[in-house]
């Protein structure tokens, strides 16, 4: 247990899995309350929140459909309300739909967009508005290595997330002089339970770019967010990490 977010309250989307969980246990561990929003909760997630009890941190969650911009933005005012203040947001919600370009309905572009770089922004705009008024804040935006490179297969999702890098930059321009500071994150191969279901050659091919020749853990991830969601990131905004074990250099 540590102190960096001692008594911070944050918003965590597609937090209820993945990634996002381990980014809700380490704020968790490091003195937060968090509110994740999720739009599917995995049955074992309630069982998780009482496995934190012991913590004696705030967990509270909600059904969120970020691509609502009126829902977004009454949720993010209601969760304001209750909370007195909102230090911290996490865009972490993001979906795949991978296919060739020759293959790709438009639906799966729409779909894509729509979800990862529509629904941060939704998210960032509603408490971009608080975080104004309250003279500060953290947002750290989850992106990814391949939308710093692109991967065949993956053109709706490569552009969402270097479209996230985008909105990012230009809102850490707009909001720095009110002490807010907005980064990416952008891991690259990730231990998931898609991951964990690769063969061998599978998992040879993917390891073959990463200098490390390992996936990361999603705690991996989730320790440099906190490190971005904490003081000791006060002078750092604009910024994308790439936490992928040396695929980008």
């Amino acid at each position: 247990m540590g102190n960096l977010l001692q008594n911070k309250n944050a918003i965590i989307t597609g937090g209820a899995r993945g990634i996002g969980r381990a980014i809700a246990e380490d704020f968790i561990a490091e003195g937060a309350d968090i509110v994740i929003l999720d739009k599917f909760f995995p049955d074992d997630f309630e069982s998780w929140v009482q496995s934190k009890a012991s913590s004696g941190r705030k967990i509270s969650s909600r059904s969120l459909d970020v691509t609502s911009t009126a829902e977004t933005e009454q949720v993010c005012n209601e969760i304001a309300k209750e909370s007195g203040r909102i230090d911290i947001l996490v865009n972490n919600a993001g979906i795949t739909r991978d296919k060739l370009i020759t293959r790709m309905a438009e639906e799966d572009w729409d779909a894509v967009l729509t979800v990862n770089l529509k629904g941060a922004f939704n998210m960032m705009k509603a408490l971009s508005t608080i975080m104004v008024k309250q003279k500060g804040g953290k947002i750290i935006n989850i992106s990814s290595v391949v939308g710093l490179t692109g991967n065949a297969g993956q053109s709706n999702y490569s552009a969402s997330k270097a479209g996230l890098i985008g909105l990012s930059k230009s809102i850490a321009k707009e909001l720095a002089s009110r002490n807010i500071n907005v980064n990416c994150v952008a891991p690259g191969f990730v231990e998931t339970e898609m991951t964990a279901k690769l063969n061998a050659d599978q998992r040879t091919a993917m390891l073959s770019v990463v200098p490390l020749k390992r996936t990361s853990q999603p705690s991996e991830i989730a320790g440099v967010v906190t490190f971005l969601a904490s003081d000791k990131a006060n002078y750092i905004t604009g910024q994308v990490i790439a936490v992928d074990g040396g695929m980008v250099m």
